[in-house]
């Protein structure tokens, strides 16, 4: 099943993101939004895994979860990756919790490198995407909005737990299933 490791958002930061979705969507750019729901931090993205193996991988985010304490996240900057001129994917970046989101992205890749599943490539990048961009239409109103836009100050969570989540992709777009939830020591 196709399946990936996150952090799930309070629903005060969900709102917040969709606000921000919703003035964006202003630019007219040819974007794909993340439903409201969809919206979380992905730590990595495993893709495929086998059913047998689900149970082996939760055991070890059990494990990376007690070794880790609840730390504070909030959001506050708005970007686009690779960059601002040339968008692919839009996000909203971490300002308190950025470098135990690293720590812990860390954490996972290590514990899961012995079940055989590859280590990321690149270094981790802390961000919540909310949207991939399809086209180059009105990519400059979107550049604009972005860096017109502003969060506001109500967006602290505390986070205190990881989720293997699996995804479903449908016509309507992907369904996302909480497989398990792995508690930090608090």
């Amino acid at each position: 099943m196709r399946t990936f490791i996150a952090i799930d958002l309070t629903d005060e930061i969900k709102d917040e993101l969709a606000q921000l979705q919703a003035r964006l969507k202003y630019s007219g750019a040819d974007v794909k939004w993340v439903a409201k729901d969809n919206i979380h931090l992905t730590l990595k993205f495993l893709g495929e895994v086998p059913d047998e193996k689900i149970e082996k991988v939760s055991s070890e985010l059990d494990m990376a979860a007690k070794e880790t304490k609840q730390f504070e996240m909030t959001i506050n900057d708005i970007g686009a990756f690779p960059k601002l001129d040339f968008p692919r994917v839009v996000w909203v970046g971490l300002d308190k919790g950025a470098a135990e989101s690293k720590e812990l992205a860390q954490k996972i890749d290590e514990r899961l490198e012995r079940l055989g599943i590859q280590r990321e490539s690149r270094a981790f990048s802390p961000h919540i995407t909310i949207g991939r961009v399809k086209s180059a239409k009105n990519k400059a109103a979107l550049k604009e909005k972005i860096l017109c836009s502003q969060l506001s100050t109500i967006n602290y969570q505390l986070v205190s737990s990881i989720i293997l989540f699996k995804s479903t992709l449908t016509s309507t777009g992907p369904i996302y299933t909480k497989l398990h939830e792995s508690r930090f020591k608090s």
